[in-house]
């Protein structure tokens, strides 16, 4: 039985990754984008543009055209990277990246809650330099902030959700060449998105909530 599979952010990148895979798996596939991409539209799958995750009109928008979909899958890709350094921090960056990567994430998946299949699955693409553990290096303050707060949510969701059979997996891609940070990684989109995609088959009600790298890896907080 095919899958629904419903992603934010999947005009480029990660996100246009998985659409791909999960297209070549034969899901049926929701590409959720504020602007399509030519290589987005090419692949032939359901395109919802004009989505601004962060907008209460972009959320109306996206509840509309899937008002009569059941989601087995909701992966909140979209995100965004800007740059602080102490000295330097400007305020509006750090807002935007609140808003985009920790905050529009729950509010998606809340807006969704009713057309999540029974043992649905919610996916977050976070990313360890959230984890205070892990911080050795200082700087990005709007990015870590964020995903740290972006962590402490899909822990909340996972409680909040086990009761409705529904599981969340909370997911560090690794370094990834993407335009996010000019190209430049340790491995490929595709490859991101093949290695998340097993985690993602691993996530169950037992293991929701936990902070996974795309290796298999679990991470500190």
């Amino acid at each position: 039985m095919s899958r629904t599979v419903v992603i934010t952010g999947a005009n480029r990148g990660i996100g246009l990754s998985f659409t791909r895979l999960y297209q070549e798996q034969g899901c049926s596939v929701f590409a959720v984008c504020r602007k399509a991409s030519s290589e987005l539209i090419n692949l032939g799958v359901n395109v919802i543009d004009d989505v601004d995750v962060t907008s209460p009109q972009g959320l109306k928008r996206l509840v509309s055209e899937l008002k009569d979909t059941k989601i087995d899958l909701l992966i909140n890709n979209a995100g965004i990277l800007r740059n602080e350094v102490l000295g330097e921090i400007d305020e509006s960056t750090i807002l935007q990246q609140f808003q985009t990567n920790a905050l529009a994430p729950v509010l998606v998946t809340e807006a969704l809650m009713s057309s999540l299949a029974k043992g649905a699955k919610v996916a977050l693409i976070t990313s360890r330099m959230g984890s205070v553990t892990d911080n050795t290096s200082g700087g990005r303050y709007g990015y870590r902030m964020s995903k740290a707060a972006l962590n402490i949510a899909g822990v909340s969701l996972a409680h909040d959700m086990k009761p409705l059979s529904i599981s969340v997996a909370i997911l560090h891609p690794g370094l990834v060449g993407t335009d996010m940070i000019g190209g430049t990684g340790d491995i490929t989109p595709d490859e991101a998105a093949e290695r998340l995609s097993h985690r993602i088959e691993q996530l169950n009600l037992s293991n929701s909530g936990t902070f996974w790298h795309s290796n298999g890896e679990v991470l500190p907080w």
